[in-house]
């Protein structure tokens, strides 16, 4: 399970209506890979009124651009964008990808992930053959040596269909 701080993020985006598909160490976490992740990585639908939906949840976190000592909230326009907006919140690090890399976007991932069953919402994680995919090709030692453990918790679900 993730984090406390993860978890309250992604309650506090599921209750305000974001749409969005949970990437990265978390999607492994919630996926049953034992791997341990402080942050909170999102691809989120590009659309006005999703982003003012997320907008809305940022400034109740006390979103501010990670990078920036000037404390800058992130902007309707950083959001609707390209990249990445890493931010820190009252909740923990929370990365909003508006996409992974060029055309990998929220509708990329429509037909790349699962439906998680967390009480009584349902949330959009990206599915483990795709997040390998995308570790491998990130290619940074962090995800280099994840790799084995998602390769790993793969394999048992493929075994043991019943694991997810």
């Amino acid at each position: 399970m993730p984090t406390p701080h993860v978890e309250s993020l992604i309650d506090r985006l599921t209750s305000a209506g974001v749409e969005f598909v949970i990437i990265g160490g978390a999607a492994a976490m919630i996926q049953g890979a034992p791997v341990l992740t402080l942050d909170l990585d999102i691809v989120h639908r590009r659309t006005p009124e999703n982003v003012a939906r997320l907008r809305g949840v940022l400034v109740d976190v006390h979103a501010r651009l990670r990078a920036d000592r000037r404390n800058i909230a992130p902007t309707e326009a950083m959001l609707l964008g390209r990249g990445h907006v890493l931010l820190d919140t009252d909740e923990g690090p929370l990365d909003v990808l508006c996409e992974i890399g060029d055309g990998q976007d929220y509708e990329w991932l429509a037909t790349r992930q699962d439906h998680v069953v967390r009480g009584a919402s349902v949330v959009r994680v990206v599915d483990l053959p795709t997040l390998i995919a995308l570790k491998s090709q990130a290619g940074r030692p962090k995800d280099r040596v994840m790799l084995p453990v998602l390769l790993a918790t793969l394999d048992e679900r493929n075994r043991d269909p019943g694991t997810r």
